[in-house]
């Protein structure tokens, strides 16, 4: 794989700026997939097939990209990527597997919209995991980035399990597969899944600190709050019993 250094960088704003133009589009459309599915968006896949379909280019495109690279031996780097593959494995086997979607149907579009997203995604971040990047100095985890992004992101991936979890238990004890949560940040926000979520990939792209993985958090932004705003607004139509201070995704904001 040949890419040079400013083919890259131009690759990342691009990217970028693509995901800020996209966000006012994606607030105005709901995402026709869990609760919100509807008809009208052609082929229906199973949802579980359709998640790991997804997600599995984060997985293996960026071990390829990164394991074929120049920083095999530079233990940041190495631990970086170890950090993407922990998340990932779960994403792509773990959580699809244990969700209980039985008999829901995800549109092939969005299975084939969201496995493009991480093709290009994972392409860059592992690009310049390993070859871009010269590898981190080891003095590198005592930095103030290294120190706030690795706490962000190990603080979001567990909020983000949890409450992952937290949605799951719900499912097994209502009849539809849906109740008001309760406990924890659900208290204060919808989509505490969301929220984590997003915490995690600011958290990568502190602690990494290069443009491919700001573009990714602006993408996980941009994707994520128009899905928690639609969860928040069905929430409220579907429960009438649903707490009034409540917010989506921010506590107390948003």
């Amino acid at each position: 794989m040949i890419m040079n250094e400013e083919i890259f960088f131009k690759l990342s704003i691009g990217w970028t700026i693509l995901a800020i133009a996209l966000f006012p589009i994606l607030l105005k459309i709901k995402q026709p997939y869990g609760r919100h599915t509807h008809k009208g968006w052609g082929l229906l896949m199973p949802n579980k097939l359709g998640w790991i379909i997804i997600e599995a280019p984060s997985l293996i495109i960026f071990s390829y990209i990164f394991l074929s690279g120049n920083n095999l031996d530079n233990t940041l780097s190495v631990f970086i990527f170890f950090l993407w593959i922990t998340h990932y494995s779960h994403r792509t086997f773990i959580f699809p597997l244990m969700t209980k979607t039985r008999g829901k149907k995800i549109p092939v579009l969005i299975v084939v919209l969201g496995f493009f997203f991480n093709v290009v995604n994972a392409t860059l971040n592992a690009y310049y995991l390993g070859y871009i990047s010269d590898g981190y100095q080891i003095s590198w985890i005592t930095t103030p980035q290294f120190i706030i992004g690795f706490i962000l992101f190990l603080s979001g991936m567990l909020i983000n399990i949890l409450a992952d979890y937290k949605l799951i238990s719900l499912r097994k004890q209502s009849p539809n597969g849906y109740k008001i949560p309760k406990k924890g940040l659900f208290e204060y926000i919808s989509c505490p899944n969301h929220f984590g979520e997003i915490i995690e990939w600011i958290g990568f792209s502190i602690l990494s600190w290069n443009l491919a993985s700001l573009s990714f958090a602006v993408w996980t932004v941009v994707n994520i709050t128009p899905r928690s705003l639609d969860h928040h607004k069905w929430y409220k139509l579907n429960f009438p019993n649903y707490p009034k201070k409540r917010k989506a995704i921010l506590p107390f904001i948003v």
